[in-house]
């Protein structure tokens, strides 16, 4: 027999593929197992119909309608599931079965990591439920993680119905297993070293391998300049993108002088050139160190910023229409990064913000502006009582966020401002990115940080919501620091002032808007990432907002407990 050469050419599909099964009691009557293989496709056609990519195309989702009885079945089933390379895995058992005849001997058949769920019906005829229970504690028991999903369907008929509270749980949890199965393998680009010895920032590349199975791929910024002087982008693009800014920004881009014009016409060109370069490398996300060395330091030859060009990687939207973000981190902010990345894909493509953790505003604070300035307030709306940070970067600002969510493209444009920098920071010049975001617009705040003496990632988090001053206040708070910028005044739902300001992690955070709760929840138990919420107004469990917590961390002494144990392997 002669070995078999594979073709040239692959499959460049890199969605992840959800399998759904179901186990059974092969006691049971016609009519039970006929029912149990309807759940598995109900539960398979919520998921394929709910469950969407970055850029909205519909996960894989297969299903087999074999029941699984015994080990027979449960090695059929298994080899279905590895054919068609599924990376998550979802039982939905309707009867009492045997966990080791039946799960057990099918998860035998997966790296020990596999994402895997057991949502059932709280139903009494045919106990699911007991099943779910005893499996559950069975993999909790040596140490494996499941996430069970004790929800409803109708006790009897042979079409029950998944309620909206059920699939939505599953859902969450589907996301969650996507985007912790989809990007392993995957690649970000970051071009340059870490800037402005920011230690926070470093490409902790091994740890971010192993944990993650992410790689690095790492450009110096010198490929950048020659790119740009060799002209390597296609002219007649970079036209029309400037044509473009100039039909929707018009004049809100200030341009004073030939030189003005060139310097943005070099930042839209630094767009194109890596947009094709990240493409070429199939990578997801990527950064770029500009300070110190590219448009700051003197002693070399200052070129213009990448602000605008940052902006345009994280945005839905570019010159060519609608398009997935891609989470890009001004100065190489590789935790930033990733922490935009995982929250990008866990909203199924919701733009990421990045900004600097710049001035936390008490509400006593706030409060001496506004008598300050003649601003009366009436102390009812959210941040008189709570304050807020005012998060505003020179880079990376998602024109998204200059509107609410679902505001047209031409709408959004006209919100947003590209002044000149200042030159005292940026002698190579160029175009800031300036707007303030709208109040009311609600998600996660949150950012990772890394540590050498665990060895673990953590993820410091609130749930958070952009608030809206009055005109002459904003100006105000933005004029205490950088007025070009852009800036989103944001109030986290649980954490202090004075708790939010002493235990940020670094100098940036992120904001991704209309990510639940749960699914955030989900990833960081799936990718073994502390949670960090330290707050004191923060419940331990929130029935309908929070993920219940596996059994496996009750077992162990809770969550964090839990997860160094399973760091430790």
């Amino acid at each position: 027999m002669e070995a078999q050469k594979l073709s040239n050419s692959a499959n460049n599909n890199t969605l992840p593929v959800i399998g759904v099964f179901a186990t059974c009691d092969p006691r049971i009557d016609a009519d039970a197992r006929k029912r149990a293989q309807n759940i598995i496709k109900m539960a398979a056609d919520i998921l394929a119909s709910n469950v969407k990519s970055v850029d909205q195309q519909p996960i894989p989702v297969v299903y087999s309608d074999t029941l699984v009885d015994g080990e027979k079945e449960a090695d059929v089933v298994a080899r279905q599931f590895k054919e068609k390379g599924v990376s998550a895995i979802v039982c939905v058992p309707d009867t009492w079965a045997f966990p080791q005849l039946t799960v057990l001997s099918l998860l035998s058949h997966f790296p020990a990591d596999m994402p895997f769920n057991m949502t059932c019906g709280n139903s009494g005829p045919r106990p699911g439920v007991v099943f779910t229970h005893a499996v559950s504690g069975a993999i909790s028991q040596y140490g494996g993680m499941v996430h069970i999903n004790v929800g409803n369907w109708p006790d009897t008929g042979l079409n029950p119905e998944m309620s909206e509270k059920t699939a939505a749980d599953l859902v969450d949890w589907a996301y969650a297993a996507i985007t912790y199965q989809g990007l392993k393998g995957r690649r970000v680009v970051v071009f340059g070293h870490d800037s402005m010895g920011m230690e926070t920032a470093l490409a902790h590349v091994l740890p971010i391998r192993n944990q993650f199975g992410i790689e690095i791929t790492r450009l110096d910024m010198k490929l950048l300049a020659d790119m740009l002087q060799k002209k390597a982008y296609d002219e007649a693009e970079q036209k029309r993108l400037r044509s473009w800014l100039d039909e929707f920004i018009g004049g809100g881009i200030e341009i004073n002088t030939d030189e003005h014009s060139a310097n943005l016409n070099t930042s839209l060109a630094m767009y194109l050139i890596m947009r094709d370069l990240m493409q070429d490398l199939n990578a997801v996300g990527g950064g770029f160190m500009s300070q110190l060395e590219w448009g700051s330091d003197s002693r070399g030859l200052p070129l213009p910023v990448a602000d605008v060009m940052e902006s345009l990687f994280n945005s839905t939207f570019d010159h060519n229409g609608p398009k997935a973000p891609v989470p890009f981190a001004t100065e190489a902010d590789v935790q930033g990064l990733l922490t935009m990345l995982f929250m990008t894909h866990l909203s199924a493509g919701n733009p990421p913000l990045f900004m600097d953790f710049r001035k936390v505003w008490e509400n006593w604070e706030i409060k001496d502006l506004a008598k300050e300035i003649g601003v009366k307030l009436n102390g009812e709306t959210v941040w008189e009582k709570r304050g807020f940070v005012d998060g505003d970067n020179s880079g990376s600002a998602s024109f998204d966020w200059a509107a609410k969510p679902g505001t047209a493209i031409s709408e959004i444009l006209k919100n947003i401002r590209l002044p000149q920098v200042g030159r005292d920071y940026f002698p190579g010049g160029g175009n800031a990115v300036n707007f303030i975001s709208p109040g009311g617009i609600e998600g996660i705040a949150a950012r990772l940080a890394f540590s050498s003496l665990s060895g673990m990632f953590s993820m410091v988090w609130d749930e958070a919501e952009t608030q809206e001053l009055p005109a002459a206040l904003a100006q105000a708070v933005s004029n205490t620091s950088t007025p070009i910028w852009p800036h989103t005044f944001i109030t986290p739902k649980h954490a202090s002032m004075g708790e939010y300001k002493q235990f940020a992690p670094a100098n940036h955070f992120h904001m991704t808007w209309n990510l639940n709760t749960a699914r955030f929840q989900y990833w960081m138990d799936l990718a073994n990432v502390l949670s960090v919420a330290p707050w004191q107004e923060m419940p331990a469990y929130r029935e309908n907002i929070d993920r219940p917590q596996p059994l496996l961390y009750l077992l162990n002494g809770g969550e964090d407990a839990t997860k160094r144990l399973r760091r430790r392997g």
